[in-house]
């Protein structure tokens, strides 16, 4: 009952990771596969991604108390795709988890915005402030994105070599998704509502 709201402020800063380290958390396991697979193949690479990813889950939640939602369920389909990688020695379950995931973001994406409840604003609404069009058509550009790297996934891992899609995962697939989020710039700051951006 100690608490105040003075003492909110500090306790909301707590919980706010810094874009480079969210990248940096992001970007590591993909490193470590790749590091992985260039020493000991495909099933060392995904065991050690399997390890890297749920420690970068760690970090997360000790550094910001809570984990979002994409991380979590790409790590759950990590784990799952990962084991059976591993159990069967089969590198085609570990090749289709990106397209697995992407299918599920952006099939999320607009079914949710099809029945009329949005899903991206529970994403990102505590970052961004955008009008109802706004996230209209953020979630539509999101969801046709996710699904168009899904579709690329599948194109790359069945035309080229292990040592390929690996590399791709690791130095294409990260760099494409940072110059798509920053290309929506321009329509996050069109429909920003008046008084966010008059605060600015």
């Amino acid at each position: 009952m100690s608490d105040s709201p003075s003492d909110a402020p500090p306790a909301t800063r707590l919980r706010t990771m810094h874009p480079l380290l969210k990248f940096a958390l992001e970007l590591g396991p993909l490193v470590v596969f790749f590091v992985a697979n260039g020493r000991g193949g495909i099933y060392l690479a995904t065991g050690a991604f399997m390890v890297a990813t749920f420690a970068a889950l760690a970090v997360m939640w000790i550094i910001a108390r809570k984990i979002a939602v994409m991380p979590l369920v790409s790590a759950g389909v990590v784990l799952v795709f990962g084991t059976l990688t591993l159990v069967l020695q089969d590198d085609h379950f570990i090749k289709m988890k990106p397209t697995l995931v992407n299918a599920l973001f952006g099939g999320a994406l607009l079914a949710g915005l099809w029945l009329r409840k949005p899903l991206l604003p529970y994403v990102l609404g505590d970052v961004f402030v955008l009008t109802d069009q706004g996230w209209r058509e953020l979630t539509i550009r999101w969801g046709v994105f996710f699904l168009v790297m899904a579709v690329l996934n599948e194109i790359v891992w069945r035309n080229v070599s292990t040592d390929t899609w690996v590399a791709f995962k690791t130095f294409g697939y990260l760099p494409l998704t940072l110059i798509f989020a920053m290309a929506q710039v321009p329509l996050m700051t069109r429909h920003a509502p008046p008084e966010s951006k008059g605060e600015g």
